[in-house]
């Protein structure tokens, strides 16, 4: 049994309504320049019914803001394809590095409205372990949350390494991780989600650095 299962379970239904309605957000964005721009080609094509001449070169430079919104859209829904399936398995293989990378494109959107950069320092060598991608998800953001509060605007890197019993992910550039609340570590749901994923959070406040210790098999 998970322990604190109300509690994680609470924090995923918040996690995951909170990203599908910034996903959805985005993808309304798309769908309305794709819309402004059919508007213009609308226009476009009522003036050359009327005899004016039509510029190729503004055809095809709607045709490529179209395309690059098609692309941008794909990205979006590619995105939240593996958003949606980090929570088919209990327990799978999964790459930390990755799984930063969908972090960072998560929260795209809350990082740009605190004014903070979300930068993914990628290892040379893959690191993977066994965990809940879901759970492991809601508790990164849960910590890249405070620690963009925290910080507030500017950079925040994550990085994972391998280490001798497992692996770390570390968050680094916190500005102000000194006047972080004591709780911050042990508030719910982060302390249960530490639990049911058998890991441990710290606070280097002098280097401006929190980690997350994982065990190579959560199971």
């Amino acid at each position: 049994m998970i322990p604190d299962a109300g509690v994680i379970g609470q924090s995923g239904l918040q996690f995951f309504g909170k990203m599908c309605a910034s996903i959805s957000h985005d993808i309304k964005n798309v769908l309305a320049v794709i819309n402004e721009n059919a508007g213009l080609l609308e226009d476009l094509c009522a003036m050359a019914e009327k005899g004016r001449s039509m510029d190729p070169s503004r055809l095809k430079r709607l045709a490529g803001d179209i395309q690059e919104q098609i692309r941008r859209g794909d990205r979006i829904v590619t995105g939240m394809n593996r958003f949606a399936h980090s929570a088919d398995e209990a327990s799978t293989d999964v790459d930390l590095s990755e799984l930063l990378d969908l972090l960072a494109a998560l929260a795209l959107r809350f990082a740009a409205a605190r004014g903070v950069r979300v930068q993914v320092n990628r290892p040379p060598a893959a690191v993977r372990v066994t965990t809940a991608p879901f759970l492991l998800l809601n508790l990164m953001w849960l910590c890249l949350e405070g620690a963009m509060a925290t910080a507030g605007p500017g950079t925040v890197e994550l990085a994972a390494e391998n280490a001798a019993d497992g692996a770390c992910l570390r968050l680094c550039r916190i500005e102000g991780l000194k006047e972080a609340p004591a709780a911050f570590l042990s508030a719910e749901p982060k302390g249960a989600l530490c639990l049911a994923l058998k890991a441990q959070l710290s606070l280097d406040p002098e280097k401006n650095e929190m980690a997350l210790r994982l065990p190579k098999n959560r199971v």
